[in-house]
């Protein structure tokens, strides 16, 4: 009487368990492999002055002084 009782309520854990269990699974993958592929690339200074010249942030004297700069 008690057995089935017990065997019935523990089964029902035990489903919930391995459902959690592989839930959990499935989200940690995801949320670990989201982590890398959201991170820019970071811009080498050469390119960051490169973009500012072709925005025409900068006058090309200054953009051909400051290359010369990094290039040192």
């Amino acid at each position: 009487m008690y057995e089935g009782f017990g065997m019935g309520f523990g089964g029902g854990f035990m489903w919930i368990f391995w459902i959690l269990v592989i839930v959990l699974t499935i989200w940690a993958v995801r949320f670990a492999g989201s982590r890398s592929d959201d991170e820019p690339r970071r811009q080498s200074p050469r390119e960051v002055l490169d973009e500012r010249f072709a925005r025409g942030e900068i006058e090309e004297d200054e953009y051909r002084r400051r290359r010369q700069e990094l290039e040192r």
